[in-house]
């Protein structure tokens, strides 16, 4: 069996597929900003001098870990960039 194909079969189930929702979000996160910051040419501990906070922080960010929306926020503006939010 593909693991798609596992996934799924696994989705049906309700309480998987929430915390599977979930999940996906956070890596989507993840993976924006990291994208974001090497369009910048900026390495984790630049853009965290940038955005004031440590470069332990946007580690953690791009490995999916929790954030508020406020540091989201001070990071997209250490970038040039802005946070938007969207419900799909």
């Amino acid at each position: 069996m593909k693991i798609s194909q596992l996934i799924a079969e696994k989705r049906r189930d309700s309480e998987f597929n929430q915390m599977y929702e979930v999940e996906d979000e956070k890596l989507q996160t993840a993976v924006a900003l990291y994208k974001a910051r090497e369009n910048a040419g900026l390495t984790q501990a630049e853009l965290a001098e940038r955005a004031q906070t440590t470069q332990a922080t946007i580690a953690k960010i791009e490995r999916g870990d929790n954030v508020s929306f406020e540091k989201l926020s001070s990071i997209a503006h250490a970038l040039g960039k802005k946070l938007v939010v969207s419900f799909d």
